[in-house]
C-alpha cells in the first residue's frame, strides 16, 4: 500500500529536487493539497455500503500510478546507487523488480531484510 502522507511528502520533495517551485503556475502547496484530495477522498460502494479508502490509493487512477512511481523513485535511490557502484543491474516496472547480484546469498538477504523494514 502507498502510505498517503509519506507519498505526498515525497511528491513535493521530487518536484523540489527537479527544480519546481510551481507547476504550470500552481504553487507546490496547492499541488500537495490537490494531490491529497485525489488520494484521500476516494470512495467506493460494496454491498450497498459506501467505504472510504484510507490506505493507498486507487491504482486504476493515472495519478496514483504516477505517485507510486515517484514514491518508488525515493525508495530505490540508494539501492540503485549501490548497484551502479558494483556494476550490477537494477530494473523496475511498476511493482516488479529485477536485479543482478554477485555477492553472497547472505548479503542479499540482509539487503532485502533491510528494505522490508522500510514499509513492512
Amino acid at each position: 500500500m502507498l502510505p498517503q502522507e509519506e507519498a505526498l511528502n515525497i511528491l513535493i520533495e521530487f518536484l523540489n529536487i527537479h527544480g519546481y517551485t510551481k507547476v504550470k503556475g500552481i504553487p507546490l502547496e496547492t499541488i500537495r493539497l490537490l494531490a491529497s484530495i485525489v488520494l484521500k477522498e476516494n470512495v467506493f460502494v460494496y454491498g450497498k455500503t459506501i467505504y472510504q479508502q484510507v490506505l493507498g490509493g486507487a491504482m486504476g487512477s493515472s495519478f496514483t500510478l504516477t505517485l507510486a512511481n515517484i514514491f518508488m523513485w525515493k525508495w530505490q535511490k540508494e539501492l540503485v546507487r549501490r548497484q551502479d557502484m558494483t556494476g550490477e543491474y537494477y530494473g523496475r516496472y511498476i511493482d516488479d523488480v529485477f536485479m543482478t547480484w554477485n555477492k553472497s546469498e547472505n548479503e542479499l538477504k540482509k539487503v532485502l531484510d533491510n528494505a522490508n523494514t522500510w514499509h513492512p
